[in-house]
């Protein structure tokens, strides 16, 4: 079997000139650089359109699509947008961040520009694409126009409580009523996976998957919670009775309050997990590989009361197991699975990613401390996805500072790590020639950034989520020292090229060269 190695990089951190990065040229670019650096993977995170304090784990819809990530350049060549529009809006002062508060002051001001004079031309294949999203997409559109409605408030707080019960022939009042709305969200899906459509077509051109994250649970602000409140634990009212978390550990005294609302297992199972089904049916479009957050969540899950300040009153219940993965496995027996199977272990969740057959986690940033034996390289099997750390870890140059001095000389000990190499190189290193299946690392690691580079502090509601790549950052030299670093340990994607000393141009992506006023 081949053994591979891949990058993550959100598509938010990407390069651009307008504050975010999208589905333009620099994702061309960034696909381009994967290849010259021999890489099979590119793993991204949610691509959902964000919610509360901006988190892609905190979507509006777990089908829908980040209106943040369409590219206006590509707007401009398909005559959707002027130059002119887009020129001279504040995007932000800093190119190391996502300035989320001006993005959403002027993107969706652009957006109904480009479907008042799209939605005509296009509406053929609008219609086809709404036939063939039907079971979310009417709903998403008309949940994000009511948002819009009732001043951008939680669902859980609209005033028409017909609306938000979806009773006595509301829906039908308020799709008449908000049609104009209505149409600008579903264009604005549609553009949405036409170009990320055109992009995955590019990336597997060279060979690459895209890895991407399926979050356990759905936001409590979600179109999937107000459509389909059959299957959560919800009262009479539809307020959550119980909500997700994880209990205290080490890192928290409390615990981690997320505040989901949880399924109720019987319901889904009693629908032959029917919505189950269509979440790994949509993810699919849009993913390779599909990473499963938080898996241990399917052997039992931690329940907290709703109301609760935080989640240490809470307690162990337990979830579907084989009987969901059992399901799934069946209707998509070629999909390919990552189990996010870190945290609290117990024996059941350890049988259950057994059972599962589905690949787990090893991050090298787990292995030198306390307890660390387990994720050492050395103890690796085959079916295990090596990572240097995860999104919600600190950056490898981060972490490297924060070891202690008893953990520092065992990491020295064990990878032989030098100064001449570098030390982050050397941890690289360890991650390229374990026996794993795949090897991951953060584009950050790769670039040797530090502290002020780390894209999530778990526990931290506000400031996350804003890391970007600067222009020219990720160039040919670091390409090639990646790249003959995989190549020396077998990992190299059998259609990437050998890097050439000569600078290259990257592809542009279609559509996207050209400029129109």
């Amino acid at each position: 079997m081949q053994r591979k190695s891949g990058i993550l990089m959100p598509i938010s951190s990407l390069p651009s000139k307008y504050g975010i990065g999208t589905f333009g040229r620099e994702a061309y670019k960034f696909a381009d650089f994967l290849s010259a650096s021999g890489q099979s993977v590119w793993q991204i995170l949610p691509l959902g359109p964000t919610g509360y304090a901006d988190s892609p784990y905190a979507s509006f819809s777990t089908f829908a699509g980040n209106p943040y990530f369409i590219d206006l350049d590509m707007l401009i060549a398909d005559g959707l947008l002027k130059r002119s529009e887009v020129t001279g809006i504040d995007w932000g002062s800093d190119p190391r961040r996502v300035d989320y508060g001006r993005i959403y002051a002027h993107r969706f001001e652009l957006l109904s520009l480009a479907c008042g004079r799209g939605w005509e031309r296009d509406a053929e294949q609008v219609s086809a694409f709404r036939a063939a999203n039907i079971r979310w997409l009417p709903d998403y559109a008309l949940f994000m126009a009511l948002k819009r409605h009732f001043g951008m408030k939680s669902w859980q707080e609209w005033p028409d409580d017909d609306i938000r019960l979806r009773r006595n022939g509301s829906v039908e009042r308020y799709t008449e009523l908000l049609r104009e709305d209505i149409r600008l969200f579903t264009y604005i899906q549609f553009l949405f996976y036409r170009q990320w459509d055109a992009l995955r077509d590019y990336v597997h051109s060279l060979g690459i998957e895209i890895v991407g994250d399926l979050p356990i649970y759905v936001a409590p602000d979600s179109a999937d919670l107000w459509a389909e409140p059959q299957f959560f634990q919800l009262d009479a009212d539809l307020r959550p009775t119980c909500v997700a978390g994880v209990p205290p550990d080490s890192f928290t005294a409390d615990g981690q309050l997320w505040g989901n609302a949880l399924y109720d297992w019987d319901a889904m199972k009693a629908d032959g997990y029917g919505w189950w089904i269509r979440r790994i049916e949509g993810a699919l479009k849009l993913y390779d590989v599909i990473r499963v957050d938080h898996f241990r969540g399917f052997e039992s899950y931690w329940s907290v009361p709703a109301g609760a300040e935080t989640a240490r009153g809470g307690e162990w219940l337990k979830g579907p197991g084989m009987d969901l993965i059992g399901v799934l496995k069946g209707w998509f027996p070629q999909a390919k699975f990552i189990a996010e199977d870190l945290g609290y272990m117990t024996p059941g969740v350890i049988k259950l990613l057994e059972d599962s057959g589905f690949p787990g986690m090893k991050p090298l940033q787990f292995a030198f401390g306390e307890g660390g034996e387990g994720f050492l390289p050395h103890s690796y099997g085959w079916n295990s996805i090596c990572y240097v750390g995860t999104h919600d870890n600190p950056t490898l140059r981060q972490w490297l500072g924060l070891l202690t001095k008893r953990e520092l000389k065992f990491a020295r000990r064990y990878c032989a790590l030098s100064e001449e190499e570098g030390y982050d190189w050397g941890i690289l290193r360890m991650g390229q020639l374990s026996p794993a299946r795949l090897f991951v690392a953060a584009m950050q690691d790769y670039l040797g950034l530090g502290a002020d580079c780390r894209m999530n502090t778990p526990g931290i509601t506000l400031g996350n989520w804003r890391w970007r790549a600067l222009p020219g950052e990720i160039d040919r030299p670091l390409a090639r020292r990646i790249y003959e670093l995989t190549r020396m340990y077998g990992r190299l994607n059998p259609l990437s090229p050998e890097p050439k000393k000569s600078k290259k141009t990257a592809s542009p992506p279609p559509a996207a060269a050209a400029e129109s006023e």
